[in-house]
């Protein structure tokens, strides 16, 4: 039986000064966010997954798993637009220990709702791993319905979670409600995700929590012991932080102040670049006002 923390940090990917993944430091990285309770999530968005390939994740995935597996949840990103391809990094992620699968909704695609139901059907079928939906329409150009996730949830034992991305709170709520008993709704949005915990929401696949993970987590679990007033008052208070991680495009400013908080994270691959002198001053303040820096 899996366990679901709070939060789980969608973990940036360390690389070294000549481009290459810094497993060592990746691993490292991943024990220290174990170490406060967060599940990890690798090669993702916020991992840079986008332009790593099969064999630097599939060895991250393996890495951590072997140094982690048992002590927290661990999830390894394996969604692509194209679903062959996604089914073959499915089924070759089962070999590294991984617990479970993270899949996108089809970017540039745009499936249809019927398209969307097949391409998370046929991953389904092919693998004995656990997995979750990952909606996020800002990035992939198309969304799925609610309806669609729950009857996938309905239909496939293994379709256990969604990370909502979707920016819409009548979108998590009418999951929360209809979703199987057990499914698992984690809110893709860090400044959502008090309002994603209230309508019935379980966590947060985050950024933020880079940096605030245990504050977060306090967060949540004031939420979830009846202490509202308290949740209120850390949302508020690290709501600018939460919201300042995405002040230009993701992963550009939660690795510049990791970085600047003297931990190895590296460069970042092209296309993205690093943060300007503008960029950096602002995630420097961002840090300060939390009292990170």
């Amino acid at each position: 039986m899996l366990t679901f923390p709070n939060i789980i940090i969608a973990m940036i990917t360390p690389f070294n000064q000549d481009g290459s993944v810094n497993y060592e430091a990746a691993v490292e990285l991943a024990k220290k966010y174990a170490d406060d309770g967060s599940g990890i999530l690798l090669g993702a968005t916020t991992g840079e997954g986008a332009v790593m390939t099969e064999d630097e994740k599939l060895k991250l995935f393996k890495l951590v798993a072997d140094e982690l597996k048992g002590k927290t949840l661990i999830m390894g990103n394996v969604g692509t637009n194209n679903t062959i391809e996604s089914i073959a990094m499915a089924k070759k992620a089962e070999a590294t220990g991984v617990d479970l699968l993270l899949c996108i909704v089809p970017y540039y695609n745009k499936p249809n709702q019927d398209g969307c139901y097949a391409h998370f059907s046929a991953i389904a079928k092919a693998t004995s791993l656990p997995l979750f939906i990952y909606n996020v329409p800002g990035r992939t150009g198309g969304s799925i319905e609610p309806e669609t996730v729950c009857r996938l949830a309905r239909d496939y034992d293994n379709i256990i979670g969604l990370k909502d991305a979707s920016g819409n709170l009548d979108f998590a709520g009418y999951v929360a409600a209809n979703a199987p008993e057990g499914f698992h709704l984690y809110s893709g949005e860090d400044n959502l995700t008090l309002p994603i915990i209230a309508v019935g929401g379980e966590g947060v696949i985050t950024v933020a929590g880079h940096v605030i993970g245990k504050e977060m987590d306090s967060m949540i679990q004031a939420y979830k012991d009846g202490d509202v007033k308290k949740a209120a008052s850390l949302h508020q208070k690290y709501l600018p932080f939460m919201k300042g991680v995405f002040c230009t495009v993701s992963p550009v400013p939660i690795k510049t102040m990791v970085n600047m908080l003297g931990f190895p994270a590296g460069p970042l691959r092209l296309p993205l670049v690093e943060a300007n002198p503008e960029i950096r001053e602002k995630c420097s303040q961002y840090l300060k006002d939390i009292g990170k820096l």
